[in-house]
Formats: C-alpha cells, sequence, structure tokens
C-alpha cells in the first residue's frame, strides 16, 4: 500500500514538473501562452489516468491550477483568481481529473467484477468435472469391495489379488486427483507463499523420473538436457508436480505411445521445458481449454475410463503461472502432443512471491 502510495505520488509530481517546465519553454523560447494551460490540463489527465482514486488527480489539479495562476498569468507571480480565465481553468482542470477518476474507477469495477464472474465460472466447471471423474473410481472400489465381502469364498486367489490391485490403483488415482485439487485451490485462494531456491535443474529431473518411475516402471522417458550447470530458482515440490503431472497425462491419454520424451534447453535467461509424445495427439477441440480443469463432456466417458478431466493440467497451468511463467500445448507434425513451458532462471529482488 505505502508503495502504491509513493509511486502515485511520484507519477503526480513527475507530471506537473514537466508540464512547468514545457510551459517555460514555450513562454520563453517561442513566446507562446496561449497552450500554458492545455500543457497542465494534459497533465492532470495524464496522473488521474496513471494513478488510482480521485485524490492524486484532483491535487494535481489544484497544484496545476496554482502553478498557471502564479507563474504564467496576469499578474505574474501573484495568485489571483477574480480573473475569470483564471477561475475557469482551474474549475476545467478539477472537472477534468474528477471526470477521469471516476470513469477509470467504474471500469476498474467493472474489470473485477467480470474477472471474479470468470473465476466463479471455473470453479463450476471444475467441481463439475471432479464430481464427474469421482463417480468412476468410487464405484468400482465400491463394487469390488462388495465382491470380496459376498463372494470371496467362491474366489481364487489370483481373482482376490486382482480385484484388489484394481482397488489399490483407483486408490492412487484417486488420491493423487485430490492432491492436484487441493494445489490448485490453495494456490488460487491467495494464502500460499511461493518461495523460491536456486535449484540444479539434474538434481530436479532426477526426483521427477524416480517418483514417475514409481507409477510406471515400464514406461521409459528420454532425456534431452543441457551439459552445462543449469541452476533455476523455482518451488521445487511443485515445479516436480508439473512435470510428473503432464508425463502421466501422456502415459494415460496418448494411445499409440511408445516414445515420451522430456526436454530441457535454455534460450537467454528462460529456461524451457518440453514434454512430447508420439500417441494420438490431442483434440484441437480441446486445446482452448486444456487447462482450465474442465473439457471433457459426458460422451467423452461413455467407456467409463478415467479421464482426469484435465484438472492436472489446471494445477500445472497454476503453478506455472505463480513462478512467473507460461505454458502451452500443441500437436506435434509428426504425430503426438508437445507440452511446453518456460520458466525465468534470474533471481528475483525478492525471494518470496506473494501469489
Amino acid at each position: 500500500m505505502l508503495k502504491k502510495y509513493i509511486k502515485d505520488t511520484l507519477i503526480m509530481i513527475a507530471a506537473l514538473v514537466c508540464a512547468f517546465a514545457l510551459s517555460l519553454l514555450f513562454q520563453y523560447s517561442f513566446h507562446v501562452r496561449e497552450h500554458v494551460t492545455t500543457v497542465f490540463v494534459f497533465a492532470v489527465f495524464l496522473v488521474s489516468l496513471l494513478t488510482d482514486g480521485y485524490f492524486f488527480g484532483v491535487a494535481a489539479a489544484f497544484i496545476g491550477t496554482v502553478a498557471v495562476n502564479y507563474a504564467f498569468a496576469f499578474p505574474f507571480f501573484s495568485i489571483d483568481f477574480t480573473t475569470p480565465v483564471n477561475l475557469i481553468s482551474g474549475i476545467v482542470m478539477i472537472a477534468i481529473a474528477v471526470l477521469t477518476s471516476a470513469l477509470l474507477t467504474k471500469l476498474k469495477a467493472h474489470e473485477a467484477t467480470k474477472a471474479e464472474s470468470e473465476k466463479e465460472r471455473m470453479r463450476a466447471d471444475l467441481l463439475r468435472a471432479v464430481s464427474h471423474d469421482l463417480r468412476t473410481p468410487l464405484t468400482t472400489i465400491y463394487g469390488s469391495g462388495t465382491t470380496l465381502l459376498e463372494n470371496s469364498e467362491g474366489m481364487t486367489e489370483e481373482q482376490k489379488r486382482k480385484i484388489i490391485t484394481g482397488i489399490k490403483e483407483d486408490a492412487q488415482w484417486l488420491v493423487r486427483m485430490v492432491e492436484n485439487l487441493l494445489s490448485v485451490t490453495r494456490i488460487d485462494s491467495g494464502k500460499v507463499s511461493i518461495v523460491k531456491t536456486p535449484t540444479v535443474l539434474d538434481e530436479l529431473i532426477d526426483s521427477v523420473i524416480l517418483k514417475f518411475k514409481k507409477r510406471y516402471p515400464e514406461q521409459t522417458v528420454e532425456l534431452l538436457l543441457p551439459e552445462e550447470l543449469v541452476v533455476i530458482p523455482m518451488d521445487a515440490i511443485l515445479i516436480e508436480q508439473v512435470l510428473v503431472n503432464i508425463l502421466e497425462n501422456a502415459v494415460q491419454h496418448a494411445r499409440g505411445l511408445t516414445r515420451l520424451t522430456l526436454c530441457v534447453t535454455t534460450h537467454g535467461s528462460r529456461a524451457v521445458f518440453e514434454i512430447a509424445d508420439d500417441g494420438c495427439g490431442l483434440d484441437p477441440k480441446r486445446l482452448g481449454t486444456i487447462f482450465t480443469g474442465y473439457h471433457a463432456p459426458e460422451s467423452e466417458l461413455a467407456d467409463g475410463r478415467k479421464r482426469n478431466a484435465g484438472i492436472g493440467l489446471s494445477v500445472c497451468a497454476t503453478i506455472v503461472k505463480v513462478h512467473g511463467g507460461t505454458i502451452q500445448a500443441e500437436n506435434r507434425k509428426t504425430g503426438g502432443a508437445l507440452f511446453r513451458f518456460e520458466l525465468d532462471m534470474e533471481e528475483l529482488n525478492d525471494d518470496t512471491e506473494q501469489v
């Protein structure tokens, strides 16, 4: 709050000083006095436009009125508001300041309302997606558990093991989904501080591959990493979650997958992470909403398989965003999907970024 106040004060001072200097230039270098008031009116407009609320705009109008009256209006170097021209110019500047500030205040309120409406819509979409996606594994777990309780005596050990394995897999999927959901809601709540610490890229990737291999031991991930030492300021746990989510998304949804690649390159001060597969690719209709958390209509779930409704990808987008990075998805020309996100490799002045 104090920083914003100081910034607005400096904007007001700079605008008025520039207006005063420009008016002096007009008057003593070009012998033009008619446009002095116009210069200050423009300065007041800029102050009202670039600052919040009414205070700085109205203050600039009062100061500008006094400056014009004192230095550029007859009698010079004295304040006299009895002259109609001086009085009218003051009223005009104040009116411009008030009207501009009022218009901007309404515009900002409208934008805030629009942003809140969009967030509510996204929350509703996310809730629908979660409700739908939870139904399939919960139904499977309930049915499998019921089968074990009622028919366990007539089952072989292999049949029991198969049912229990299915319950375990569905439970693991539910845990993963809940973790993703908790991450995105905690970050969106604005109560989480992202603490960036210098992280060695090789150590990050080793940890990611280790976690991924625990769930998909048969899936090979080809790594293409820089030869030089790369250090990136980040919350390593959250970025690990991004990479694991995208890799798991490829295994779960890229039909026909035979090759999965994780490539990291550096471009200037940015580190670029790319996860590519040679599977079926992404539905072009879903590319625009793939990171919103809801994009799978009811018809796509008719086979009863878990889709995760992009919640994991929504988490990825949120985490990358709060790190100051960008994320995108596209279809490769050679077939398959490509997910790309970028992170800044330069240290911030303030290591703690409030989300």
